[in-house]
């Protein structure tokens, strides 16, 4: 009876230090909203400066423009879209070239990383301060699936999957009607263009769309984003 006794206690004692050494369950904070866009001037090797401008969309999707200030000739401001996603401790930028960008939040704003999503060691500050401002007009290339019906066109995004309206390009209407196949066919439209949020057909309300820009563009009878 005393052995037994003692090897109860032997395992009430073991089961109380393990009990002890139990890790406590880890208090995830839920991840708070995003600013829909933020601006800031990030160092820059061989000129003054590059000023920054990064606008989110609710839908995943982002606008990243570029502008180098400096007086060499040609130097104009350029961007590049693609989406977006959001871990614990980081931004996570993927444009339509699959190159990846990360930030994280800090304070009101963001820090740029490297690329490797790691902190920069540098006197010089990578941050971009939330803010208001309108989409930059900077054209971008883009590659998706277009329809021209009913006097409306819509634009399908081969890299985000997202669709959008197309403002009215006279141009662009009657190369369509060229080139499908048959009627409501979709056909792969490779343009340049930028975002804007312009009056929709429902009176009142807004709705982002996509502004052609006069540059050529190059539309095929294919009805899928595959090469």
């Amino acid at each position: 009876m005393k052995k037994m006794a003692l090897g109860l206690l032997l395992v009430f004692v073991a089961a109380g230090l393990m009990g002890c050494h139990t890790p406590k369950p880890v208090r995830e904070e839920a991840l708070q909203p995003m600013a829909q866009s933020y601006r800031g001037v990030l160092p820059c090797a061989d000129c003054a400066g590059i000023d920054t401008s990064l606008f989110l969309a609710e839908n995943g999707t982002f606008i990243l423009q570029h502008h180098y200030q400096t007086d060499r000739p040609g130097n104009r401001p350029f961007a590049t879209y693609g989406k977006w996603a959001r871990t614990a401790d980081k931004l996570v930028l993927t444009d339509v070239q699959g190159e990846k960008s990360y930030f994280r939040p800090l304070e009101n704003g963001l820090e740029m990383l490297d690329r490797d999503g790691a902190p920069i060691v540098s006197s010089n500050t990578y941050r971009l301060t939330a803010t208001k401002a309108p989409l930059p007009t900077t054209p971008m290339a883009m590659r998706g699936l277009y329809r021209y019906m009913a006097d409306a066109a819509v634009f399908a995004d081969c890299f985000t999957g997202v669709t959008y309206p197309v403002v009215n390009n006279i141009v662009m209407e009657k190369r369509y009607l060229q080139v499908r196949k048959s009627s409501g066919d979709a056909v792969l439209l490779t343009f340049s263009a930028h975002f804007a949020v312009v009056p929709s057909m429902e009176e009142g309300m807004e709705v982002k769309s996509l502004v052609p820009s006069s540059a050529p563009f190059q539309m095929k009878a294919q009805n899928h984003c595959n090469e």
